[in-house]
């Protein structure tokens, strides 16, 4: 497995990249599948202080991408949060993946998580309760961000004119706006 550690307004000390290695590094032993695992820590100007650290955790496995955010006050109470969340998430991936024996490829599993797995199982799996044709209009980037906010969304779904590729954008707790750019491998 692959670790990548990126920083943004902050210095990657000796320090904060053993952490990080210490904390993230073996997660390939509970999801073998790992592919690589991209870690960004950020030291945000926040009005709230217990918010201003961000560490984000982004893991590709074969055909799969789990993602976790945590912020706090300090990075590495914010690592320790994205770790427990991480760890949930890979759970509940391998809960989908056991769910899903038969109709899929197994894969091999790991070692057991190191969190209470009763704590995470849920009584009954989420389910698409609604689907939703609209039309698309092929329209660029800004339209898109002006679009969303007529609607009062966190997001709005587009055929983006410039790329001819169907892109999400969608609003930050930062106040700034994110693109999706879906890439079929």
């Amino acid at each position: 497995m692959e670790l990548y550690i990126h920083t943004r307004n902050l210095e990657l000390t000796d320090w904060l990249e053993s952490y990080v290695q210490k904390k993230l590094g073996k997660l390939d032993r509970y999801l073998p599948s790992i592919e690589e695992t991209r870690v960004e820590l950020t030291a945000e100007p926040t009005k709230n202080s217990n918010h201003s650290q961000v560490c984000e955790v982004t893991v590709r496995t074969k055909g799969s991408i789990l993602r976790a955010e945590e912020r706090a006050g300090d990075m590495r109470d914010a690592i320790d949060r994205v770790v427990e969340k991480m760890y949930k998430q890979i759970a509940r991936y391998k809960g989908k993946r056991e769910r899903n024996k038969g109709r899929a490829p197994a894969e091999p599993m790991g070692e057991a998580l190191p969190i209470a797995v009763e704590e995470i199982e849920e009584t009954e799996a989420p389910q698409i309760v609604r689907r939703k044709r609209f039309p698309v209009v092929p329209m660029d980037e800004q339209e898109a961000i002006e679009q969303m906010e007529l609607l009062g969304h966190d997001f709005f779904l587009f055929y983006n004119v410039d790329t001819s590729q169907i892109n999400v954008v969608y609003r930050r707790k930062d106040g700034n706006y994110g693109l999706l750019e879906p890439e079929v491998m």
